[in-house]
């Protein structure tokens, strides 16, 4: 693996990563000098998918329709000549990188259903390149290109509008002396020299410059082109010019974060992260984010609720880049063994879904980097996001540890895996003694034990035989639960959950508007029960009475066994209950369930929880 391309002998040239590089990647760092590696890599990784994508296309003969790919070839070749920075720039573009992945697929007739283009469309992206390349590098030219809706993406350049009907058609762009015509079957727009400048029917790609002097950052802020989200494209969408000026100061002042709080993380990302695409806001304190392994130095990002929330956004997504651009070097898992292997799926604290271990070690090498920010921003954050900041920390800490400390070594980890993970899980355990504020820090636990017993109730069962005896057992007064009930639950993934995430979310809204409209108005957190507010403003006694009324009736919702047990941990008259339901709701559940088929009535969920956790002692 590696920084430089290295030949020996007669064998091709290969990538090494030095190996300070593999440290730092391995401890979730990384300087700029570790990034240009990993992009050279990636460089190499392109130009070899672009040459599978030729000879694709060579061999089928040329069946994109009515954009012949030849011309294609022919005018990215003048190109090159002619500007090759301005070809090596359109290269490296993150859309660029997932176009080629996907057109490689529908070039050799793989059916992915990534693209809802035809697959003459999506091959014809490369004359969109061309088109772009030599217009950039001054050149004369005339080629043919896909109309997506209407929409002429020209990448790295900007996007024509034309007054189409069809979905998919073709356009001729025409370049001659610094001037660009885009001719459509509905009419044409005229580009004059200056990309960047908005006209009638052209909308140029916005670049930000975020800070100044030496650490500015450049940044497209990526809103055309149809690859620049992930794992699927999607239409250009335009922004209105107020949401693109929001999106612009926030970009500024997060970058002014980064570089404050993890100035090494803000100068790899100078180079390794290139756009974000904007997607709508979502709920408060639920932003939506996502990479791609293909589309290196790519974020796509929803609307952010304030800029440091964006700042740790940014950094979450740089370490799935880094970590991806590692992978492609060389896996940290092994591949499931056997004709048809079913993958060994892990609890995640981030996500509402089990993970398999290759998912699992991205978010643990993401929340990392997330934990490693809020590390240091809780020390210059302003007084009053200083309480958030130390529990954002300690959550993510906390969180990353307990997965760290179950997967570290594995079995199926290759070498390098094991020791990425050796290095992670050291690093995790020296800030595992930082100090937190006592109330952060229970938070933050409370928070953790929460999501993973909602986790548990939803995702876990314990054996069916042992339940219907426990049903049996309870109908008898039988004064303690069947052993039985405490084997190994099987995992049986809920397809159908969301929210478990409620509590942290509640806790950043207690930790930033105590008195908030969240406490008392319906529908301000999404997936939360009323019992759930009272619970996290303290008012333990009134939350256990809304959880058992819940539970008694029909169509109770799991996550409310998790909330039971948290409400009745204040009463000491409650502590079996209280023990089993945060760490087995998944026997409370089951049980439950089957005394309600088979007697058509629920049991009082505090009554039959103290029962079940009789084993686990006072």
């Amino acid at each position: 693996m590696a920084a430089d391309a290295t030949t020996k002998g007669n064998h091709l040239p290969f990538h090494r990563l030095s190996t300070a590089g593999v440290r730092a990647l391995a401890c979730g760092e990384g300087d700029n000098a570790v990034v240009e590696a990993l992009f050279g890599a990636e460089r190499s990784r392109r130009l070899l998918l672009m040459r599978a994508l030729h000879d694709a296309l060579t061999f089928t003969g040329d069946d994109t329709g009515s954009v012949p790919h030849a011309e294609a070839w022919a005018l990215l070749e003048r190109a090159q000549r002619a500007a090759p920075e301005v070809c090596e720039d359109i290269l490296m573009s993150p859309s660029t990188g997932l176009w080629v992945s996907l057109a490689v697929r529908a070039a050799r007739g793989w059916a992915g259903g990534e693209d809802d283009a035809p697959k003459w469309v999506v091959v014809g992206y490369l004359s969109a390149l061309a088109a772009a390349a030599g217009a950039r590098a001054g050149l004369d030219f005339s080629i043919t290109v896909p109309v997506r809706h209407g929409l002429v993406p020209l990448p790295t350049l900007g996007c024509a509008v034309l007054p189409e009907r069809q979905p998919w058609s073709t356009a001729r762009v025409t370049a001659h002396a610094g001037r660009l015509r885009v001719t459509g079957a509905g009419g044409d727009v005229e580009v004059a020299p200056g990309w960047e400048v908005r006209g009638p029917g052209w909308l140029p790609v916005r670049r930000l410059t975020l800070g100044a002097g030496g650490t500015a950052k450049p940044l497209v802020l990526e809103e055309l082109d149809p690859y620049r989200t992930f794992p699927r494209p999607s239409e250009p969408r335009p922004m209105p010019e107020e949401e693109a000026a929001s999106w612009s100061a926030l970009l500024a002042e997060a970058w002014e974060i980064l570089r404050r709080d993890d100035p090494v993380t803000a100068g790899a990302m100078r180079r390794g992260l290139m756009s974000v695409a904007p997607t709508s806001a979502r709920e408060r304190f639920r932003p939506f984010s996502c990479t791609s392994a293909a589309a290196f130095g790519g974020v796509v990002a929803s609307h952010p609720d304030d800029a440091v929330q964006l700042a740790a956004t940014l950094m979450h997504e740089f370490q799935h880049i880094k970590l991806g651009a590692l992978i492609n070097l060389g896996p940290l898992t092994e591949p499931p063994g056997g004709p048809a292997p079913s993958e060994e799926l892990f609890y995640a604290p981030w996500r509402d879904d089990p993970r398999p271990l290759g998912g699992l070690l991205q978010g643990i090498y993401a929340f990392l980097g997330v934990a490693r920010l809020w590390r240091a921003h809780r020390h210059t954050a302003d007084p009053a996001d200083v309480p958030l900041a130390h529990f954002e920390f300690a959550l993510w800490r906390g969180q990353v540890w307990s997965v760290l400390d179950e997967v570290h070594d594995h079995e199926t980890l290759t070498p390098l895996g094991r020791y990425v993970l050796e290095r992670l899980r050291e690093r995790c355990a020296q800030w595992m003694t930082d100090e937190v504020p006592a109330a952060q820090l229970r938070l933050a636990d409370w928070v953790s034990a929460d999501h993973l017993a909602r986790w548990r109730a939803h995702h876990l069962r314990p054996p069916a035989a042992a339940v219907q005896e426990a049903v049996r057992a309870w109908q008898q007064g039988t004064a303690r639960p069947p052993s039985a009930l405490a084997a190994p639950p099987a995992l049986v993934p809920d397809t159908e959950v969301r929210f478990l995430d409620t509590a942290a979310v509640l806790a950043r809204h207690h930790l930033t508007d105590p008195e908030g409209a969240w406490r008392t108005a319906a529908g301000t957190v999404e997936g939360a029960d009323p019992a759930d507010v009272l619970l996290i403003a303290g008012r333990h006694e009134a939350a256990r009475d809304a959880y058992a009324a819940r539970l008694s009736g029909k169509e109770a919702p799991v996550s409310a066994w998790a909330g039971l047990g948290r409400s009745l941990t204040t009463d000491p008259n409650h502590r079996r209950a209280a023990r089993l339901l945060l760490r087995h709701p998944e026997r409370a559940r089951a049980v439950q369930d089957a005394l309600a088929a088979t007697t058509g009535r629920a049991a009082d969920p505090v009554r039959l929880a103290a029962w079940l956790g009789q084993d686990l002692g006072d």
